[in-house]
């Protein structure tokens, strides 16, 4: 298994930085256009059709067809656990089905003053077997440019001007 973590400081409180994160339009928002992202479908955990908050037990379908090459890749994730006290808040998804045979993404939000310190880790397996392994010392190249750019997006979206 493989770990990727990312952290950046967003210049806005945390009520509103886990407010965009707690909605699947944080999602749309935040994923790069190259992954050329369609949410399919969300369904609460009492099997409610478009959920207002993404709470545990929430699944959202959805696929990618990354630089319109290839045939579209379907994507399920779950929302597994989600907390928010006065200072921290945070959600933890799966795959439950996809392209990796392991996805777990926590996503955290600490207050630091007025602003929040956000990480995102994801603990995933490369598909492949020991080929993904292999693969997997480059693996980090792709998140890396991904995260980037959602951390990035979410500063421009949520720091005040």
């Amino acid at each position: 298994m493989s770990v990727y973590q990312r952290r950046t400081r967003i210049a806005a409180p945390l009520e509103r930085v886990w407010e965009f994160h707690s909605d699947v339009s944080g999602l749309e928002a935040l994923t790069p256009t190259w992954m050329r992202l369609e949410i399919e479908s969300v369904r609460g955990p009492d099997d409610e059709a478009e959920p207002n908050e993404l709470v545990a037990g929430t699944e959202i379908e959805m696929s990618m067809r990354p630089f319109g090459v290839g045939p579209r890749q379907r994507w399920t994730s779950r929302i597994l656990d989600r907390e928010a006290g006065e200072r921290t808040a945070w959600f933890r998804d799966d795959m439950v089905d996809g392209p990796f045979p392991r996805w777990v993404h926590t996503h955290r939000f600490v207050a630091d003053g007025d602003e929040t310190i956000l990480e995102d880790r994801v603990e995933y397996e490369l598909p492949f077997g020991p080929l993904g392994d292999l693969a997997g010392v480059f693996g980090g190249v792709g998140f890396e440019g991904m995260f980037r750019g959602r951390h990035a997006e979410t500063k421009r979206l949520l720091e005040e001007k």
